[in-house]
């Protein structure tokens, strides 16, 4: 068993490397477009500051559309746009893309749902204090769900780290391709095992991060 896998350690640490970019590029996307289209999504609700049925229901029905669609043939319908974007439809930098998009739309709702948990006392006492829309987003709502945000992205960054493994369909590589490859087509069970521990591991350590964070920044 060590033999086989020792015989593929540096397409190994090379897949790793690809599902680490994959990965960072989606989160930061979650971070620059997804928490403040969640924060939109939030402050567009009913009964909310800056209430707007119009605009509410395009972009709600614009995330549904994306988080309900199968991923795979999200890939393959985004490979236009993807070639636009990046110059090409394979290739690590190519799967990011459609990596992207998933992660805005996924990690938007999770934003939105840690916001609706700030108690409304908080936005109330924000704006009787005179604070300006970014002050009231940045120094009330974002400080009060921080814990929640901290989880929400934690729980995308797993999920990511799971799309991330189909990415060999576009030539993304990643480890989850690097197991097909190595392990399923050459009938190398022991490869194959060894990459399912690597992407084990790698979730309980983002996991145990992100929980840990969460832990000390919530307050209650």
């Amino acid at each position: 068993m060590f033999d086989s896998v020792l015989q593929y350690q540096a397409q190994m640490w090379e897949s790793i490397g690809e599902t680490f970019i994959m990965v960072g590029i989606s989160v930061g996307a979650a971070l620059l477009l997804g928490l403040p289209l969640g924060t939109l999504l939030f402050f567009c609700r009913k009964g909310q500051l800056y209430e707007n049925k119009t605009l509410s229901l395009v972009l709600n029905s614009i995330v549904n559309i994306i988080r309900s669609f199968p991923f795979l043939l999200l890939v393959v319908a985004l490979i236009p746009v993807t070639r636009f974007l990046v110059g090409t439809a394979i290739g690590t930098m190519a799967a990011t893309v459609p990596l992207s998009i998933v992660a805005i739309a996924y990690y938007s709702r999770l934003v939105e749902q840690s916001l609706l948990e700030v108690p409304k006392g908080v936005i109330e006492a924000a704006l009787s204090m005179g604070a300006s829309k970014l002050g009231l987003i940045f120094k009330f709502l974002y400080v009060e769900a921080r814990s929640g945000l901290v989880l929400g992205l934690t729980t995308s960054t797993i999920s990511f780290i799971s799309y991330s493994t189909v990415m060999g369909v576009v030539g993304g590589g990643g480890v989850g391709d690097f197991a097909i490859r190595y392990g399923y087509q050459r009938f190398e069970t022991e490869v194959m095992i060894y990459a399912i521990i690597v992407m084990i591991v790698l979730v309980q350590l983002v996991q145990f991060t992100g929980g840990t964070i969460s832990r000390l920044l919530d307050k209650r």
